[in-house]
């Protein structure tokens, strides 16, 4: 493969071919944070090179996605009563439509964590988005909702953000923290349950510092498709197909909050808050239950991530931690190769494009920086706004949420 995450194959068997250009979901085409992408902007800042801003109802955590002329992003106002999905139009910025589900029950989350917190996905045909416990809506691309699910409540004190994933015509959910817990698997077309696997080993009550936030991955592994999530005190892999675990790998926190990042010979998974990084010898597809002992490379007691993910670039892991720390370790032995002061505190994710690395800060500060032996930073491009949000780049733009506005720069594309 050439790089860990999903393989053309996969992307194939997920039904989520993408077309050039095109970020259709959380982490981009691959689900991994790399992207085929030719000279995206490097440079901007509030008024440098910006093609247009849009005013956002409300701030939050999740990133938008981008299909051909459209961008979509979620969004909840109205103390998370109103959870919208909302259409903007790509060339102009102009709001296309909102899709609006009303929710009047109790829900808690965290004052950092606004509601709505996962990112939509797109497979060209229509939108999808998971809005905790207001349920799943997908809609089309014209704005007609399509189907909405009720999973239930999802309770816990810091709320939820896991965003949803596509294998072949299933829409993946990781649902929780808090006392209900579960991997479901819905009919993309309908709504309907496909499978349902409950995880009690990752439930507890909605005060307990305990919990999953981690976006699943969809890998290619011998020849197999998994479905691997951070869990708590596990990573863990499954059948997408039927839902049933395959395996697990102890040394996790009951914290998980950054994605695992899958190569073809390693994973690296990381705990929220500090806890504990592991290696582990990427499983093949006969091996099952539990696999600490066979498959462990390494353990940390603690690592330098909160909760952001980095990128796996050949045996190296790349992340922006924190407290604004860029740091480089080896996927195979989890030894620290560097670290240095690059920004302020940060809680998005890294992206590799172009053969450089985005990362943005709290503050709403950009970094372009190169992967290598020592830290290089190329530039700072700060729209001086609240982001926890991920950067995304489409047929030559970058897209930026912070709290306020919905930001593309770069060249203003003609209409298709």
């Amino acid at each position: 493969m050439r790089r860990g995450i999903i393989s053309l194959c996969v992307i194939l068997l997920a039904g989520a071919l993408s077309q050039a250009g095109n970020w259709p979901g959380w982490k981009g085409p691959g689900g991994d944070g790399v992207s085929d992408e030719k000279n995206p902007p490097v440079s901007w800042s509030k008024t440098e090179n910006v093609t247009w801003k849009a005013p956002l109802p409300g701030g939050g955590n999740s990133t938008p996605i981008v299909w051909d002329d459209r961008v979509f992003v979620t969004c909840a106002k109205e103390h998370g009563r109103i959870r919208s999905v909302i259409c903007f139009d790509r060339n102009s910025g102009k709001s296309l439509w909102s899709g609006d589900t009303q929710f009047d029950g109790d829900e808690p989350t965290h004052g950092d964590n606004p509601y709505c917190a996962a990112s939509p996905i797109t497979d060209g045909k229509a939108v999808f988005a998971s809005l905790g416990s207001a349920g799943v809506v997908a809609y089309d691309l014209a704005g007609k909702q399509i189907w909405k699910r009720d999973l239930g409540a999802l309770t816990h004190i810091w709320g939820n953000s896991s965003s949803p994933l596509f294998y072949k015509q299933s829409l993946i959910l990781n649902c929780g923290p808090g006392l209900r817990c579960f991997l479901v698997a819905l009919d993309k077309r309908t709504g309907k349950e496909i499978w349902k696997h409950d995880l009690p080993g990752a439930a507890g009550p909605a005060k307990e510092f305990k919990g999953s936030w981690s976006s699943p991955v969809l890998a290619e592994i011998d020849g197999t498709p998994q479905l691997i999530v951070d869990l708590p005190n596990d990573v863990a892999g499954f059948d997408p197909e039927h839902g049933n675990e395959l395996w697990r790998c102890r040394g996790l926190s009951a914290l998980a909050y950054a994605q695992p990042l899958v190569g073809k010979d390693v994973i690296v998974a990381m705990s929220g808050y500090g806890g504990p990084t592991i290696g582990l010898r990427t499983p093949k597809a006969a091996d099952r239950g539990d696999i600490t002992k066979s498959h462990r490379l390494w353990i940390t007691p603690s690592n330098p991530q909160r909760i952001g993910s980095g990128v796996m670039i050949g045996d190296r892991v790349y992340l922006l931690n924190e407290s604004g720390i860029a740091v480089c370790l080896l996927a195979a032995t989890g030894k620290e190769v560097w670290r240095g002061r690059a920004t302020g505190s940060a809680w998005s994710s890294t992206a590799f494009v172009d053969g450089k690395l985005f990362s943005t800060d709290q503050s709403g500060e950009s970094i372009v920086w190169t992967p290598g032996d020592k830290l290089e930073i190329l530039n700072h491009n700060s729209v001086g706004e609240r982001t926890r949000a991920s950067l995304v780049f489409s047929d030559g733009q970058v897209f930026q949420r912070t709290y306020d506005n919905l930001y593309c720069f770069g060249k203003r594309r003609g209409k298709e």
